[in-house]
């Protein structure tokens, strides 16, 4: 088993994200994942957004580290029982250690 499947057991819920790529004279541009496997952590928490600004995060989402692309600041996630917007992601690399690398993203 690779560092990478050891969390897939806990991904338990599935979201659909729709990853903002920008705007234009259209208006806002945006690419649509569906099923993207996830643990979903409810806890409001205080969190900094990426303009240094403190935000309440309704919602912490973890994923595999190969979806990190797809949580750009301000994209949508659709949940189970609600939309969210990105305030933040990053992923979380262990380097040298031998624990599983994910993405954290923080969730309004």
């Amino acid at each position: 088993m690779t560092a990478a499947d050891e969390l897939e057991d806990f991904y338990d819920k599935t979201v659909t994200i729709r990853t903002l790529l920008g705007s234009d004279a259209w208006g806002d541009q945006w690419k649509e994942t569906a099923n993207v496997r996830c643990f979903l952590d409810e806890t409001r928490t205080l969190v900094r957004d990426g303009a240094g600004a403190e935000v309440i995060s309704e919602t912490t989402l973890t994923g595999p580290p190969d979806t990190a692309a797809l949580y750009t600041p301000g994209s949508e996630v659709i949940l189970p029982t609600r939309t969210a917007n990105v305030i933040k992601a990053g992923v979380a690399d262990p380097g040298l250690l031998d624990l599983p690398a994910h993405v954290e993203v923080a969730l309004t």
